[in-house]
């Protein structure tokens, strides 16, 4: 925080030229005011950060002051100070929102004590308004297409309900921000918005993940633990890649969504909650269904409303805003000026088909930010890249070109052979560490692993 500004208000000369002379002498920015209209202008002036306010005042009260400047600013720290203070008066002062209540005559070390203990609470408030708009700004939904439009009218409609809702959409197309946006307009809102990964836990372990565990209930077992059911209790559970979980679970999530109860693992305590379930996959579950693989009466309730999350090659139009968000937030996160992406690039960007969605696009745009030394991204910056080209036909070291031209191949078998090559390079790229290449891939390792499996890729 630079030089803090202490506004001063008492009638009493002799009291705001002592206060003026402690606070000064300790570094502060002091104003004085002998008046409430005084007080009311050198509040709209001076922009003070703490408030030093006498309750007796000529023609005024302090409470009213108190009043008028806490709607104006909600985070202004306001002490009160007074020689007839009552019980009444501090509760009072401390209901409008007085941060402490200092009694005449005025003790130097009570003053600046609490003085710095205000101070310090508003510079933590400071930040912690910062993180949340940091943490927001990682779950916006960035757009203005009229795909991206439609799914926001959506949402608008379906989060004051308790409706369920199932996500549809390719990996990658941001099913998890739509969650969040229907969690963050709900009811609910205050609540807890609890998130489970069903792909990335596996199958032994997902039972008590969802439900908890007893004391004992299995090797390791030392305490109860709570599940994410509970965990969620008013408020909202996000079961991402619902498709993956197993039969067996599926039952118990069945019988948690139908009468609002399960049991822990290993428990015989029934326990109640009231969670608003959303879930999201990116397989086609009615085709699971018809397989055997998913429970058609748990299909039945967790698609009340299906909302789909729309591929980036559907919102061509996005790809500018989203580039600048996410340069954006990634120069606030590390501190540095977010740089520019030249008409030519985003070209290239925007003619790309994006097999791995808003996921891929913030992976490169996090690349470039790391790997471009300018301020401006140009297209040849696009070339030297690991990974697939966003440039059609542009070529460069390490990088896997898109064909530019008919080859005779289906659609399907061009994006298996870049998926391959692209996974491929960054499993060497970082010497087959499977972690860190989901990490950067920005998949989980597990449907890492299934990849890696399905082509067949050997070290």
């Amino acid at each position: 925080m630079t030089e803090p500004t202490i506004l001063v208000v008492d009638d009493e000369r002799n009291i705001r030229r002592t206060l003026e002379m402690i606070l000064s002498a300790e570094g502060y920015r002091v104003v004085c005011a002998a008046s409430g209209k005084e007080a009311l202008a050198a509040l709209e002036t001076e922009s003070p950060h703490v408030v030093l306010l006498d309750i007796v005042l000529p023609g005024s009260n302090g409470i009213e002051i108190l009043r008028t400047a806490r709607q104006n600013d909600p985070n202004l720290a306001v002490i009160m100070i007074s020689g007839h203070g009552t019980v009444h008066d501090a509760v009072v002062a401390t209901k409008l929102g007085a941060y402490d209540f200092l009694e005449k005559p005025l003790s130097r070390e009570k003053v600046l004590l609490t003085l710095a203990h205000a101070l310090e609470s508003i510079e933590l408030t400071e930040e912690n308004r910062d993180l949340r708009r940091k943490f927001e700004m990682r779950f916006e939904m960035v757009g203005k297409s009229s795909a991206i439009a439609s799914v926001r009218e959506q949402i608008g409609r379906v989060a004051p309900t308790n409706g369920r809702v199932l996500i549809l959409g390719e990996s990658g197309t941001g099913k998890e921000l739509v969650a969040r946006d229907i969690h963050r307009n709900s009811r609910r809102s205050k609540g807890p918005f609890v998130k489970v990964n069903c792909a990335a836990i596996p199958e032994e372990l997902i039972e008590s993940e969802l439900f908890g565990s007893d004391r004992g209930a299995f090797t390791g077992s030392v305490k109860t633990r709570d599940g994410k059911f509970l965990q969620a209790d008013g408020g909202t559970l996000f079961l991402d890649e619902i498709g993956d979980m197993s039969l067996s679970v599926q039952a118990k999530v069945l019988r948690a969504l139908e009468q609002g109860e399960f049991e822990r693992v290993g428990g015989s305590k029934t326990l109640r909650v009231d969670v608003r379930v959303i879930a999201a996959t990116n397989k086609n579950l009615q085709r699971q269904v018809e397989n055997g693989a998913f429970r058609e009466d748990l299909y039945f309730r967790l698609n009340v409303v299906p909302i789909t999350a729309p591929p980036l090659r559907d919102r061509r139009e996005d790809i500018p805003l989203l580039s600048e968000h996410f340069l954006r937030a990634y120069a606030d996160e590390n501190d540095f000026r977010p740089k520019e992406i030249a008409a030519g690039a985003m070209e290239a960007l925007k003619n790309y088909s994006w097999p791995g969605n808003i996921r891929e696009l913030k992976n490169l745009i996090e690349r470039l930010s790391i790997m471009v030394a300018e301020d401006t991204v140009l297209v040849h910056h696009l070339t030297g890249l690991d990974g697939p080209e966003p440039a059609r036909g542009a070529g460069g070291p390490g990088a896997v070109p898109l064909p530019g031209a008919w080859s005779g191949k289906s659609l399907h078998e061009v994006r298996e052979a870049v998926e391959k090559a692209y996974i491929s390079d960054a499993l060497k790229e970082n010497g087959w560490n499977v972690t860190k290449a989901a990490r950067l891939l920005g998949v989980d390792r597990t449907n890492l692993h299934k990849k890696i499996k399905y082509y067949n890729i050997e070290r």
